[in-house]
């Protein structure tokens, strides 16, 4: 391997985010608005950048407008050194079919990344929230003598049917002998036999070795032309995969709480659950740490303002994240993430909640432990997570755990 090795990073931004409805009605997975301004897909682009892996493609697919829409105006770099973020669709290149699997998405690019001539492919998903130095990976990778690396993270065993599983060898713990993805069970850890080595859904390959393992899975018969399910199985049995623990992965600013933070936003459950890690009062994931930041772009807004100090309304937020552009006139909000354009009008309240772009709350209205979509109104008096009869009968969607899911643009009336 070269002492420099060119890399070119690959993010898979295809998935059509199921689980996540109704949020992705309308938009990919990893155009979901998260955090108040990003979107998921900035989180795994803001690390390969801060990582200075500034050749990135971006394999979109479903309902890809919004995502295509926001990586064109926000991940713009000067060509000037060669540096680019570029959405490629899906381009039916092998026969008239869509990609049928993340290895297929990569096997139906070869020629992107043959034009690149790349010593190492990057290859991430585009929907967890992490912070991630893909430097250290990648020298890891290297000094392993690996073909194929994954990175690896524990996760508890009982959420085995979720995630790829890493099995090692004993004597060689950096060494993958068993892949198996998503399994009913599995053993525990050595050491921990409640917690396995779950796949993060990122890897590291040499081309030659990846080229060669996409091209005998497109001729295989039993495959899902998946990168967890087929070819980290396929380096795994070949003694050709490594593992790389994530918790070793250092980044510049990060906190002991937050350093290995890893989540898989892919349920409602887990999405809701990272926004409340956010606004912890020692955050579980630092939005704010300025050495390894997670860019976006949420353009021209003016500060966040309140308003009515009076005694028989305040306009306060506590425990809250509470983004541009926004306007707290006369309501509460606490313990909850206000995305930009929001507008919470006179003794209404928001609890426990997460509000897209441009909701907006009228007076005495309320909202508790819910996520409302882009332009959701409340009109005056109106409850969403209250009466959870009157929810489900207005078609939202409630989870076990009591989550209530507004779709985009609804009109909440009383």
């Amino acid at each position: 391997m070269k002492q420099n090795p060119k890399i070119l990073s690959i993010v898979l931004a295809g998935g059509e985010g199921t689980r996540l409805m109704p949020l992705t009605r309308d938009r990919a997975k990893p155009a979901v608005p998260f955090g108040g301004v990003f979107r998921l897909v900035d989180f795994p682009l803001s690390n390969l950048v801060n990582s200075d892996m500034r050749q990135v493609i971006v394999l979109t697919q479903y309902k890809s407008h919004s995502l295509d829409r926001h990586i064109s105006r926000v991940w713009r770099f000067s060509a000037l050194l060669g540096n680019y973020v570029t959405p490629v669709p899906a381009q039916q290149r092998l026969g008239k079919h869509w990609y049928l699997g993340s290895a297929d998405a990569i096997l139906q690019t070869i020629n992107i990344i043959e034009d690149v001539q790349p010593d190492i492919v990057v290859i991430v998903g585009a929907d967890h929230v992490y912070r991630m130095d893909f430097r250290q990976m990648v020298q890891s990778h290297i000094d392993s003598g690996a073909e194929f690396t994954v990175a690896g993270i524990r996760q508890p065993v009982s959420q085995s049917n979720q995630f790829g599983v890493i099995n090692t060898d004993p004597a060689h713990p950096q060494v993958i002998t068993h892949f198996e993805e998503k399994p009913e069970t599995t053993a525990g850890l050595a050491d921990d036999p409640s917690m396995m080595l779950a796949s993060m859904g990122n890897y590291v390959a040499n081309t030659d070795a990846l080229f060669n393992a996409l091209r005998q899975d497109e001729k295989a018969a039993d495959t899902k032309h998946d990168m967890g399910g087929d070819i980290a199985p396929f380096f795994a049995a070949r003694g050709e995969a490594g593992v790389y623990d994530f918790t070793l992965n250092d980044v510049p600013g990060s906190t002991e709480k937050d350093r290995a933070y890893w989540r898989d936003v892919g349920t409602i459950k887990q999405f809701y659950d990272a926004h409340m890690d956010l606004i912890a009062y020692v955050p579980d994931f630092n939005l704010y740490n300025e050495q390894w930041p997670i860019y976006t772009n949420s353009g021209s807004l003016p500060p966040a303002k309140f308003v009515h100090a009076g005694r028989d309304r305040l306009g306060h937020a506590t425990d809250s994240i509470v983004s541009p552009g926004t306007i707290v006139s006369g309501g509460e909000v606490h313990h909850s993430v206000i995305s930009p354009n929001v507008r919470i009008h006179s003794w209404s309240q928001v609890v426990d909640s997460v509000l897209f772009d441009g909701v907006v709350i009228n007076r005495r209205a309320r909202v508790y432990k819910a996520i409302l979509d882009k332009n959701v109104v409340l009109t005056e008096n109106a409850t969403v997570g209250i009466d959870t009869e009157r929810d489900i009968e207005r078609g939202f969607t409630i989870t076990p755990e009591g989550i209530t899911v507004v779709p985009k643009g609804t009109v909440v009336s009383d």
